[in-house]
């Protein structure tokens, strides 16, 4: 990835104009944000230079007409860069739109998937999310596990046996802790937990878990070939700007409302920003975006990997952070960027449920041509696939289809030898659950 270009001096091109009023005035009412130059997307000058200019415009000039108008709309926000400028953001047609898709699909209930509302298998699914987050978060990072490793690591429960797989436990572990700690307010102890459960047993040093980066311990953002991208802020604030961070995330001292999909992804920004730790600091900034989605209801985000959407492109995040810093510290594009990043994986979620879903109608349907399984039996099996948690027991399947108990106990033990179900004993009854990866085990039957 490649630094982008720096747009040109914005007081310099307004001293020039200065000298030919008309010309000003002109420039001054093209309305560029309304569509007047036919390009639609938020440009950072880096872009707009590859396109071509309104006819009589110069580069400099559309520059300046789009930066006087943007100019105008920006609310800024608490953070503030080294020099002590704001951050600022405006809020354009595609923003709102987008928004208005996520308070609709992942805040509420309406045309929810039965799957991730029914209890009986949103555990599945939130499983799932998990262990995608976990390994694309951690790869992000460096982690060069595969995900069939990664996967196993998390099922079987076994040991780490390297510091890629150790960041993957630490990042499962640490979305586990989120769900738990939506309901408190930010604050150090609080993110500090969080950097330490993320950086657990990974670190040279040990003691730089859960604590800021101190001045001795000056860190740069590079790429391969040593370029500088980032410098964050000296450690000696990073006190003074963690205060800020927590009481933006928690509402307070806001003089405008910002809207809570906004404000995560801001904050997600902030701490990627600081930067305060030694190691571990990306990890931790998309943490607290889960952390503020889910304090705000958005209930779905325990579903979604964001991480598996930005490691598709990892340049496109990295470009992001730039525009924002490049570009008088301008955050649309940074929000532009994220927003676009949880359509994609709300969208993506939805399509694997779907593809579960056929998997689901496709394994009912060849059920039925198994000989070796009678028609109770294949109905039980069927009913189990969607209610991996249903305990059967002989009295309710003799019931169910109205045959005699020695039936219904010979059907349930059968399905129990065949590795289909599992028994367990509460008092003088036998209860039988579907055993856990249920599609596997139907798969190697058919």
């Amino acid at each position: 990835m490649k630094m982008p270009q720096l747009p040109p001096d914005f007081d310099s091109i307004r001293q020039q104009l200065k000298n030919d009023p008309d010309r000003l005035a002109k420039i001054l009412n093209f309305n560029v944000i309304s569509g007047g130059t036919g390009v639609e997307k938020y440009l950072h000058w880096d872009k707009l230079r590859r396109y071509s200019t309104p006819e009589g415009f110069s580069y400099e000039e559309w520059w300046f007409a789009l930066k006087m108008q943007r100019r105008r709309l920006f609310k800024t926000t608490p953070l503030l860069d080294k020099k002590g400028e704001p951050f600022k953001h405006l809020n354009t047609d595609p923003i709102s739109e987008i928004l208005h898709e996520i308070d609709q699909g992942a805040g509420g209930y309406i045309q929810m998937p039965d799957q991730i509302i029914n209890p009986e298998t949103k555990d599945q699914y939130y499983v799932n999310s998990l262990i995608q987050e976990a390994i694309t978060s951690s790869q992000l990072e460096g982690a060069a596990t595969t995900r069939k490793v990664a996967k196993e690591l998390i099922q079987t429960g076994r040991k780490p046996q390297d510091r890629s797989e150790q960041m993957i436990l630490n990042n499962y572990a640490t979305m586990r802790q989120i769900g738990k700690l939506k309901h408190e307010q930010l604050s150090k102890d609080l993110v500090f937990e969080i950097h330490r459960c993320i950086t657990e047993k990974t670190l040279d040093d040990l003691s730089e878990a859960g604590r800021f980066r101190r001045t001795g311990e000056k860190i740069n953002i590079r790429d391969e070939y040593g370029e500088v991208f980032h410098e964050p802020p000296p450690a000696d604030q990073l006190e003074e700007r963690l205060v800020a961070m927590c009481d933006f995330a928690n509402g307070k001292k806001d003089t405008y409302f910002i809207h809570p999909v906004i404000r995560s992804i801001i904050l997600h920004f902030w701490l990627a920003y600081d930067h305060p730790f030694t190691d571990g600091n990306g990890r931790t900034a998309r943490a607290l975006f889960y952390w503020s989605m889910l304090r705000n209801g958005f209930w779905l985000f325990e579903f979604i990997s964001i991480s598996q959407i930005i490691l598709n492109a990892p340049s496109k995040y990295g470009r992001a952070f730039l525009y924002t810093e490049t570009d008088e510290n301008d955050l649309t594009y940074f929000i532009l960027y994220h927003l676009e990043v949880i359509r994609q994986a709300i969208k993506k979620l939805h399509g694997y449920i779907k593809e579960r879903t056929k998997k689901l109608q496709a394994i009912e349907s060849e059920l039925r041509g198994i000989s070796v399984l009678n028609h109770r039996q294949r109905a039980l099996v069927s009913h189990g696939l969607r209610h991996p948690h249903y305990r059967y027991t002989i009295e309710s399947h003799h019931i169910s289809h109205n045959v005699v108990y020695q039936t219904a106990r010979t059907d349930l033990l059968d399905l129990e030898r065949r590795g289909l179900l599992e028994s367990s004993k509460v008092g003088k009854t036998f209860y039988f659950t579907p055993v856990k990866h249920l599609e596997k085990k139907l798969a190697k039957l058919i």
